[in-house]
């Protein structure tokens, strides 16, 4: 049903093409193709060979200009098809299509109304993040794909940079971010974030308010209705070496034994040394807790990343991401070269995984494999 509605709203942007061609109104049609291949011995399927197409076109007409008032649509859908094997000894297939974003927008001046499937981040962290309440980013993955949600933004803008968020969600099932359990898509979500501007920098608390499931779960009595409230926190400041914080507590009426409750605090620095065309590097500490009881401390998970990066020049850029789980002494890194074609993007990755990893956010978008492994990616954009 979904993919019918995007293909229909695409029909309607591209019957006011027609019109854009004759009035003042903008129209843009774009898209990004990229190939993977991979191969990581470790994994049953050590081969993998994947390609992705997101075409996008977008729409906007003003209402009027004295109030900067505007209507804009955009969609775009997810065309995914993929290759892998065990050295040819057993082969699978996958394929996808699937609406990727498909919203509509008012704004005017400080104001802001958007519907419809689409991306809402926020927060300060950039690798651990445990405001990562609505989108699934992984911070090794060069494209920064994500799965967005179906729902509705207000955003409102004071002068002095002050903003207020609410939100509603509905028809959102899988998990995101941290989630321990999926959602009742059949409830919605509510919520909010109030965001201020602090000495030198800025801090933002957050709220959230969903019906968690469990009947997919295994492990866990099977409960579809489970009230969960969350508080997020989060500053960050410019003080010559930047400096954040962000932090969430989860928890939920109903006992899922050490489910029930999440408790969850980063703090990071980022700072650009002056060492030949500039090295960056940011490091973020993650303490993840879970407990039964309410703001009770049990045996926290520590985790530590890096981010390190590099411009070779002006069309290269090297680049990676390490993390430690101090709790299980599971490392993981991620190397990166970046290239620069005239039209291709070429992305050369070495990576090592552990078999379970927490911290970092991955999804079905990436294909994170265990172990070490090789990964190539050309992407262009048209």
């Amino acid at each position: 049903m979904k993919t019918f509605l995007l293909f229909g709203i695409l029909l309607f942007l591209g019957t006011c093409a027609v019109q854009a061609q004759v009035g003042q109104d903008s129209l843009d049609f774009d898209g990004q193709v990229s190939g993977v291949g991979s191969y990581a011995p470790d994994n049953a399927l050590d081969l993998f060979v994947g390609v992705r197409y997101i075409p996008r076109i977008s729409y906007g007409f003003q209402l009027d200009s004295a109030t900067a008032q505007r209507i804009d649509f955009e969609a775009s859908a997810n065309v995914a098809g993929s290759f892998s094997s065990n050295t040819f000894e057993s082969v699978q297939f996958r394929g996808r299509l699937a609406p990727y974003r498909l919203w509509a927008r008012y704004t005017r001046r400080q104001f802001e109304f958007r519907v419809g499937l689409q991306k809402i981040d926020f927060g300060a962290a950039t690798l651990l993040r445990p405001l990562q309440w609505f989108n699934e980013i992984d911070p090794r993955d060069p494209l920064q794909l994500t799965n967005g949600v179906y729902g509705a933004l207000v955003r409102y803008y004071f002068l002095n940079n002050a903003n207020i968020w609410l939100w509603g969600l509905y028809g959102n099932k899988k998990t995101r971010g941290f989630d321990a359990v999926e959602t009742n898509r059949r409830i919605p979500e509510y919520g909010g974030r109030v965001q201020l501007p602090a000495p030198r920098g800025e801090i933002g608390v957050s709220y959230h308010h969903r019906t968690a499931n469990t009947q997919d779960l295994s492990g866990v009595q099977p409960i579809d209705k489970i009230p969960e409230n969350r508080i997020g926190l989060d500053g960050k400041w410019d003080l010559g070496i930047g400096l954040w914080f962000e932090a969430s507590y989860v928890h939920k009426a109903r006992s899922l034994g050490l489910l029930t409750n999440q408790a969850l605090l980063n703090v990071g620095a980022d700072y650009t040394f002056g060492i030949g065309n500039g090295l960056n590097v940011v490091l973020e500490n993650l303490i993840l807790n879970f407990s039964e009881k309410n703001l009770e401390w049990n045996d926290p998970i520590s985790i530590t990343a890096m981010n390190v990066s590099y411009p070779l020049g002006l069309f290269d850029n090297l680049s990676w991401v390490g993390t430690y789980n101090w709790t299980t002494r599971d490392p993981s890194l991620f190397v990166n070269f970046q290239h620069q074609f005239p039209k291709i993007t070429t992305y050369i990755m070495a990576f090592y995984n552990p078999r379970n990893q927490l911290g970092i956010r991955q999804n079905e978008l990436v294909n994170t494999f265990a172990g070490p492994g090789l990964r190539l990616m050309l992407v262009y954009n048209n």
